[in-house]
């Protein structure tokens, strides 16, 4: 929790808290509601990029931390964005089907699928991310820019997919629908958990290697 804590007051950028907040976005009555996961992905790229900028990579090698608990530090960092992201956008949900809003004309519903491909999002994006960056320990834009690729392409197929009348069921809050898409967020989470591990090892592999 010390790392966590270094990482929230010392190290994460304030427009990233902000992203952490964005989850309330699923109250907007027409919005590509795909866009909260962006937000969730950039929170990553600005606050390495911020890290850099304060050589926060310098202030942690002086602390009485390995390079593998700066990198998990980071890692903490990240997760409790994402999924406060997510977490804060159910009862923005719950409101949502008290208020009786009509469903999203833009694209995909804030569904239980919708939470299940978010966490695929994220966990692609990390995977693809984490590593990137930790390979030399300061290029952040270049590893945004490698890892927004498949975060855009799964984007425009989740929006995409529920345009499908055989796939319209992801866009249905009707219980039937709902019950279907409850195996979407039990791969999402694995697929979350086990991606996010892979990224923090296969960065921490890298990062040993970096001269500091």
């Amino acid at each position: 929790m010390k790392l966590l804590y270094k990482e929230l007051v010392l190290a994460a950028h304030p427009t990233s808290i902000v992203f952490a907040f964005l989850g309330c976005l699923v109250m907007v009555p027409a919005y590509p509601y795909t866009v909260i996961f962006m937000f969730g992905c950039l929170a990553p790229y600005i606050t390495f990029l911020y890290a850099r900028e304060t050589n926060d990579a310098w202030y942690s090698a002086i602390l009485p931390i390995t390079k593998r608990e700066s990198v998990k530090g980071k890692c903490r960092l990240i997760v409790s964005i994402q999924l406060f992201q997510l977490m804060l956008s159910i009862p923005c949900v719950i409101l949502r089907r008290i208020l009786e809003m009509e469903n999203n004309p833009v694209g995909i519903d804030a569904t239980v699928a919708w939470y299940g491909f978010g966490l695929i999002i994220y966990a692609v994006f990390d995977l693809v991310f984490f590593p990137a960056y930790y390979k030399n320990g300061y290029k952040a834009g270049k590893a945004f820019v490698i890892a927004a690729i498949p975060m855009l392409l799964l984007m425009i197929a989740v929006e995409g997919a529920v345009h499908l009348p055989a796939l319209a069921w992801l866009d249905s809050y009707a219980p039937p629908d709902l019950l279907l898409q409850v195996p979407i967020l039990l791969i999402g989470i694995l697929c979350y958990t086990v991606l996010l591990c892979l990224a923090y090892r296969v960065s921490v592999k890298r990062f040993e290697k970096v001269d500091l």
